[in-house]
């Protein structure tokens, strides 16, 4: 079934290729979807170079095709480097999606269409098992694990992907033409998988507006931090860098806390995490590694974990904030390697017990998955991991994640260097979530 679609749509691309081409400026390029989480939807953004109208046309797969028809808006995105190149960015919500249904869309106007795309709708059951493709730290140059991820995609292995920051290695380079590039790298698995991001330090040029700009995330923070909920899960992105950019603003940092605070709480809700027990949270940056590069996460001070005491007022940290609410999975990226952590909490191991780890840990657990590849290359390790550091790795490589149901979850990590050989693998077992399962 899904190879017939695929050559499908080889076919209707090929046949479009055919036809005359339409002025560059008002092609549509850089295609990507995300869940605005909104039930029933889906979000399209795409640029050009030229102002255009903002359509897509869609419809159910193998029914009449381009049958629905869905019209957005545009905003002119200036790059602020020496040429200050613009371009504009397009946006349209497909509504009143069938969840769990396969669609075939394009995008743009009767000035340029794009290739056609297709996109199953969210199934918004909380029994789903969604399964995730999950990494960080992926380049223009170098974008090692790409192919790999792009055959996975092909072969409709991921329901979402999860790309926890630093992107293109920069966005805003050559006037924002390495940020052009890197979109279009990703289109091939973007526009076909809900792609959900977060902020890292690579976005930091001119107050983070390739990433504000380009990106199109649920809540009203320019994709800053959000949440949304899919299956059984409750999933909350932030920005590790209010922690690190005060220049931008110190008010973000205590905007962003008072609101992750807000959103832990009535997602805790007795109500709430019954229907979605899980929560999992994705930053940029760690709070533990064991790398040898002198990060905050090889420090003890980290001003992720602890907070900042150089501010006025002092800035909290985060890891008493996700313990007191019981987050039950960190995931994060920056470093450029793969470390799989005990449940760890104040520096000290918390195991669910000695043959068991992961079976009702008493403390949340931590990936760092930031070796997708870039130009940056590897990152190294202290010669003697921590005493919370469980598997590490240096290979170019992504994560999977699989939420199977309220009290399983499964994890692990494809290495591109061995071929796509699974080298690391977990199951997550909470047979109760929140903050009473540390007790």
């Amino acid at each position: 079934m899904m190879m017939s679609r695929r050559l499908l749509l080889l076919l209707l691309c090929f046949c479009g290729s055919v036809a005359a081409v339409p002025p560059v400026g008002t092609q549509p390029e850089q295609v990507h979807i995300s869940y605005p989480g909104v039930s029933g939807s889906m979000l399209v953004t795409w640029s050009t170079a030229n102002e255009t109208e903002s359509v897509v046309e869609y419809g159910v797969w193998g029914g009449k095709l381009f049958s629905h028809s869905a019209k957005g808006n545009s905003s002119v995105f200036i790059n602020e480097g020496l040429e200050h190149r613009s371009v504009f960015i397009h946006r349209v919500t497909l509504r009143d999606l069938r969840p769990g249904t396969a669609y075939v869309y394009h995008c743009g106007s009767d000035s340029g269409w794009s290739d056609v795309f297709s996109f199953t709708a969210l199934n918004e059951s909380v029994s789903f098992s969604p399964r995730f493709a999950v990494f960080g730290d992926m380049g223009n140059e170098n974008p090692q694990s790409l192919s790999r991820l792009q055959k996975d995609t092909q072969m409709g292995m991921y329901d979402v992907i999860l790309h926890i920051g630093d992107f293109a290695y920069d966005m805003d380079e050559d006037n924002g033409r390495i940020g052009d590039e890197f979109m279009k790298q990703i289109q091939s698995i973007a526009a076909y998988t809900p792609y959900m991001t977060c902020p890292g330090n690579h976005e930091s040029a001119f107050n983070f507006s390739h990433y504000r700009k380009r990106f199109s995330m649920p809540g009203h923070t320019e994709n800053l931090w959000y949440s949304w909920n899919i299956g059984p899960a409750h999933i909350i992105s932030f920005s590790t860098e209010v922690y690190f950019y005060l220049e931008y603003g110190l008010d973000l940092l205590f905007r962003q806390y008072d609101w992750l605070r807000k959103d832990l709480e009535e997602a805790s809700r007795p109500e709430n995490r019954a229907q979605r027990p899980w929560i999992i949270t994705m930053g940029h940056r760690p709070m533990y590694c064991s790398d040898d590069d002198g990060d905050d996460c090889t420090r003890f001070q980290s001003y992720v974990r602890l907070g900042r005491n150089d501010t006025k007022p002092v800035a909290p940290g985060l890891e008493d904030l996700f313990y007191q609410y019981g987050v039950d999975l960190e995931l994060w990226a920056h470093e450029h390697t793969y470390e799989r952590l005990w449940p760890v909490y104040g520096y000290k191991v918390f195991n669910g017990s000695s043959e068991e780890p992961y079976v009702n840990p008493k403390a949340p657990v931590h990936i760092i998955t930031g070796s997708a590849g870039c130009r940056e290359k590897h990152d190294g390790f202290i010669p003697k991991p921590r005493d919370w550091s469980a598997f590490r790795s240096s290979d170019y490589g992504y994560t999977r994640m699989h939420l199977i149901n309220n009290t399983h979850l499964y994890l692990e990590q494809v290495s591109d260097d061995q071929y796509g050989k699974v080298i690391d693998q977990i199951t997550l077992v909470k047979e109760k979530h929140g903050p009473d399962a540390w007790l």
